[in-house]
């Protein structure tokens, strides 16, 4: 990827061309302050800060078993994966959606820049790592005041109804269950929604287990959210996979 798209050591900026969607900020991490004083021209003023829900979704993997990039295959209705996901996060009414890049990066970016998304994107150079590094790199940018919890899901996982992700930010919101996860039978799917009180859990994780255990650990019926939704279950790993989820109705 040329330098000059680059706008910040973790934030990717494009060139603004019409038709591209791709917001380009320079964010950083900040403490959670519910309550923000502001001081204009002498005269204190306090403001709240409105709870905010953001998504992380994790793209940045050499998709080896696939064979290709997972974020820019097609599928049926004109999105390809990560546009499909967008847009169900956009329809749940997720304002901030943050996809966490690392692997052939430009071809991913360049597979959402076409659409009438918008989302913020952010590299991990450190995707070889394992996915805790990109789910770190994600919550970097999207820590900040008013954040109580995140979204979390994968490129893998597209066909998720946006139902399914109303759901569970209602969920969350009824009970303030740490994790909150959708369910059907022993299956768990996506998105997880991971209360902001875990996020310092999260980061001195063991890589090589990554979020597992503090999810695990977590977990509660007042956060498991039974749905009726293939899409949150059905993840696309491989080329049979794939083909599995192109016979699936939009």
């Amino acid at each position: 990827m040329s330098p000059a798209f680059w706008t910040h050591p973790e934030l990717i900026g494009f060139p603004v061309f019409n038709g591209y969607r791709i917001a380009q900020f320079h964010v950083g991490a900040a403490p959670l302050t519910p309550n923000v004083e502001v001081d204009f021209a002498h005269g204190l003023g306090f403001y709240t800060i409105a709870p905010m829900i953001p998504a992380i979704v994790l793209a940045a993997g050499k998709s080896s078993r696939m064979g290709r990039s997972k974020a820019a295959l097609p599928l049926a209705g004109g999105d390809t994966f990560i546009t499909r996901i967008v847009r169900t996060l956009k329809n749940a009414s997720v304002e901030d959606v943050v996809v966490v890049v690392g692997h052939d990066a430009k071809a991913v970016v360049d597979a959402f820049a076409a659409s009438d998304l918008e989302a913020r994107f952010v590299e991990n150079p450190d995707y070889e790592q394992g996915q805790l590094s990109s789910l770190l790199a994600g919550l970097r940018v999207v820590d900040r005041p008013g954040v109580v919890a995140a979204l979390l899901t994968l490129v893998d996982v597209p066909l998720v109804g946006s139902a399914t992700v109303r759901a569970v930010v209602d969920r969350y919101q009824a009970t303030r269950a740490p994790i909150v996860r959708p369910v059907r039978g022993s299956q768990h799917g996506h998105p997880v929604l991971i209360d902001r009180s875990l996020f310092d859990a999260i980061r001195r994780a063991d890589p090589a287990v990554g979020a597992k255990d503090v999810i695990r650990a977590n977990v509660s019926a007042a956060g498991d959210v039974a749905v009726d939704d293939d899409g949150a279950f059905a993840d696309a790993d491989t080329p049979e996979d794939y083909e599995r989820l192109l016979d699936r109705p939009i």
